[in-house]
């Protein structure tokens, strides 16, 4: 959803970015009960492929989490006139893969993340008499309006606002990974150069490096 023409999208992008920091430090993770986590084959005993990788871990979202998951992406970092949508570069892909891992701060966030999209589609039902994937635009962004950011959340709220901070956090780590989320930020290193001409006179005086 575009930030400006499209209804319901209340968190553009750059705001989404902010939030993130200030969400990060203002919220503790929320206490959803976590969940069982997968069996693991043993380690191999050299370094992983990176030619040829592959995840040794199943996948624990099921396909109605996934749904609500890929919308949830898309009001965090909604297309717009320069980038593409969350879902559109398999964030929703990241965060299942992030969570099914078998190490203790994905298996952590791995309770939080599903505790929290179970509360999404509990709380729609209570309030709309059916699921969040199922909402109109306007309505998934009101219900995100109380959790977006966890200072300002109703006491009722508070954990699933912590949930909600912790899955900004992985939508934003995951599209900014990606080469649409790179040139979204107008990223350009990894790019070889003819001539490195070098700082301006400007951004030393800037730094402090010259005289001014």
């Amino acid at each position: 959803m575009s930030k400006d023409d499209k209804p319901g999208a209340t968190l553009p992008r750059r705001d989404a970015l902010k939030l993130v920091l200030a969400g990060a430090a203002a919220a503790p993770l929320a206490g959803f009960a976590a969940a069982e986590a997968p069996k693991v084959p043993a380690r191999p005993a050299t370094d992983p492929d990176l030619v040829h990788p592959s995840v040794p871990w199943e996948h624990v979202l099921s396909d109605t989490e996934l749904r609500t998951a890929s919308l949830l992406c898309d009001l965090i970092l909604p297309a717009d006139e320069r980038s593409p949508a969350a879902s559109a570069v398999g964030v929703p892909a990241f965060i299942n893969e992030w969570i099914s891992a078998p190490y203790p701060d994905q298996q952590q966030h791995r309770g939080v993340i599903r505790g929290g999209l179970a509360w999404l589609n509990t709380e729609s039902v209570k309030r709309h008499q059916k699921p969040f994937y199922e909402l109109d635009g306007a309505q998934q962004a009101a219900m995100v309006e109380d959790i977006h950011l966890a200072a300002d959340a109703a006491p009722q709220f508070a954990q699933a606002a912590g949930f909600f901070d912790l899955f900004r956090q992985l939508t934003m780590g995951g599209y900014y990974s990606t080469e649409a989320g790179r040139l979204d930020l107008g990223y350009i290193g990894n790019t070889p150069l003819a001539r490195f001409p070098g700082a301006t006179p400007e951004q030393l005086r800037h730094l402090g490096l010259v005289d001014l």
